[in-house]
């Protein structure tokens, strides 16, 4: 860092905001870089340092910083408004497109986060399916709502505890978890409890990962869920175009019932969606019972620069492959070193502190986390700005040139 203007303002941050920032995640010690300005695959700080970044806004940047054709599509909008309070042209534009890209959502509904999504979405499972409860995955994270913030328990079908001050134990009780990769603890727990509308799950677990699926995990949830007529919610916040058009969802081959979006349809800016099977969507206000509203939903800034990503994707599908070619790339360049494993799905990827990739949070938890403290640390300081925790997924875009892969590798290498 040239001068102190991030800690400078850090420690104003910190009289006026709980812990100087508005996330959690964003709390480095001693004191978290300020972003001056950002563009392609860079960021450029306030005290006048260029960071190479793998976070992407912790994924919805899949085009990279400041993407031309994004920005003018928000130039073009501001010109006609930014909130109206009305539905517009842009909403039914944009659900034809992403219902085309989904063969499970007949429908969509705009809201204005992916925790607002799966909020929804999970409140639609209850009311559909007339049941109280429901099951996530251990590690799977779905935002920060009260029916969600639950530790790991101890067994395989535990009932939920709260994650977090104020959230009521009562309502958690409601919550309940299984390990991911284990189909049979799935089994087990519905067949002994009848009061479950769904089952929430990040197929590829991307809040502690990435963790992909083993073998036919994902086809066997699917198979179980139905036979228990327990409604099967994919989070695809994360993996939603990320993993390609339809995200995990045509990856894989497997239909949910429900699936939430964000980020990435968001073009950088904030949104979130959910959508599923016509006859549950249905249900849904104001044509149902289910209630669901939002100032900002479907607000045309949010929309006109996610119609836009979503064109430039389409009309550029070679991006996938190339993002997977330069993922395998430093794959195999980073892979062999003792003590560390590398995880990757697509332009997703992580370098765990563990003899052997993990399969489960269990298993993540057992990184060796002072070691990756200390590798992040070294790689910030080469100028490479990696998501601050082993528990956090590193994203490639399209802005990423291969000399920018070569440099990840080389400080991969040096630093680790």
């Amino acid at each position: 860092m040239k001068n102190n203007s991030s800690e400078n303002l850090f420690a104003l941050a910190k009289t006026l905001m709980p812990g100087g920032v508005s996330s959690p995640v964003r709390a480095i010690k001693p004191y978290p870089f300020y972003t001056a300005y950002a563009s392609g695959s860079c960021l450029t700080t306030v005290d006048g340092t260029t960071l190479l970044d793998c976070c992407m806004a912790y994924g919805p940047l899949i085009l990279g910083h400041a993407h031309p054709k994004i920005r003018e599509s928000v130039t073009s909008q501001l010109e006609n408004g930014w909130l109206y309070g009305t539905p517009s042209p842009l909403e039914p534009a944009f659900a034809k497109m992403i219902t085309a890209d989904h063969p499970g959502m007949d429908m969509v509904r705009f809201v204005s986060s992916g925790s607002e999504a799966t909020m929804a979405a999970i409140r639609l499972a209850r009311g559909f399916t007339k049941k109280s409860d429901i099951v996530k995955i251990e590690g799977g994270f779905h935002g920060a709502h009260d029916a969600v913030l639950v530790k790991a328990g101890s067994g395989a079908t535990t009932t939920g505890v709260p994650d977090s001050a104020g959230v009521l134990a009562d309502l958690v009780a409601h919550t309940r978890q299984v390990p991911y990769n284990d189909a049979e603890a799935l089994e087990t727990l519905l067949s002994t409890h009848q009061d479950v509308a769904a089952l929430i799950i990040e197929p590829v677990l991307g809040n502690i990962g990435p963790v992909l699926p083993e073998n036919n995990y994902l086809h066997d949830i699917r198979e179980i869920t139905k036979t228990h007529d327990v409604l099967l919610i994919f989070d695809e916040v994360i993996t939603g175009y990320r993993l390609g058009i339809g995200g995990a969802q045509v990856k894989y081959s497997v239909r949910p019932d429900l699936t939430t979006l964000g980020k990435i349809i968001g073009g950088g800016l904030p949104i979130g969606a959910f959508g599923g099977r016509r006859e549950i969507m249905e249900q849904v206000s104001p044509q149902g019972p289910v209630y669901q509203a939002g100032t900002f939903s479907g607000n045309p800034l949010s929309l006109t620069a996610g119609i836009a990503t979503i064109s430039w994707l389409h009309d550029h599908t070679s991006l996938y492959q190339n993002l997977d070619e330069k993922g395998r790339a430093l794959e195999e360049s980073i892979a062999e070193k003792a003590g560390g494993s590398y995880v990757r799905a697509g332009s997703m990827f992580k370098y765990f502190f563990r003899v052997s990739p993990p399969k489960n949070y269990r298993e993540v938890k057992e990184c060796d986390t002072g070691s990756f403290g200390r590798f992040w640390k070294k790689m910030l300081d080469a100028g490479i700005f990696l998501p601050p925790s082993q528990f956090e997924t590193n994203f490639l875009s399209a802005a990423h040139s291969d000399d920018d892969i070569t440099r990840l590798a080389q400080a991969y290498t040096q630093c680790r």
